[in-house]
């Protein structure tokens, strides 16, 4: 019975695995046909096409196993096996990421809003997606979206403006150069010793 049940528990947690895995992709995958050149909706055009492809494939591939239903003795066993393989991977590779506030809470106030500014440099702002993407660049929280940023920059008091104009990137969701106010108070941190880093480098 332990066996069976420890059997169960390693397909769920590689099946787990394997949909967020492909949920991911996808969406990352839709994600990369934004025209960041565009503004308004002919921006968006190309994740919205990808967006419907992805939902003709599936009630294709839903009509053909109704139609096929001998198909299942292929598609069920083939996601077994995947889930089964996938399994450790689940359990050693994919930690539970920290929510958005409690990695502010850990982190330096002072860490995140070096990162925002580095990402503005000189030009007005910085869209979320593009920070989200400069997060994303060495593997940091491979699992967050633009709203996880949203919610750690309002953890942290930065002012986050619907239209926000970048020279090259047009116009969306982002930070301006002017809610970056100059932290008020000290630093907890020592002036010999840098704040701690919460794993968000811009470089």
């Amino acid at each position: 019975m332990n066996r069976l049940l420890a059997a169960v528990g390693r397909l769920s947690a590689g099946s787990e695995f394997l949909g967020r895995r492909i949920a991911t992709g996808a969406a990352a995958w839709c994600r990369r046909a934004h025209r960041d050149d565009l503004t308004g909706w002919r921006a968006g055009l190309g994740p919205a096409l990808r967006v419907a492809l992805l939902v003709a494939a599936a009630y294709f591939l839903a009509r053909l196993i109704r139609a096929v239903p001998v198909l299942l003795w292929l598609i069920v066993p083939g996601w077994c096996v995947a889930a089964w393989r996938a399994a450790p991977a689940a359990d050693t590779h994919e930690v539970p990421v920290t929510g958005p506030a409690e990695v502010a809470q850990g982190a330096a106030d002072e860490a995140f809003r070096a990162l925002v500014r580095d990402a503005i440099g000189d030009r007005q702002g910085v869209h979320l997606r593009d920070l989200l993407a400069l997060i994303q660049r060495d593997g940091h929280h491979p699992r967050w979206e633009v709203g996880d940023v949203r919610a750690v920059c309002e953890r942290l008091g930065i002012p986050v403006q619907r239209r926000v104009r970048v020279r090259g990137r047009g116009v969306t969701v982002g930070i301006h150069r002017d809610a970056l106010a100059a932290p008020t108070g000290p630093s907890s941190a020592s002036p010999d010793q840098p704040p701690p880093d919460p794993g968000l480098h811009a470089a």
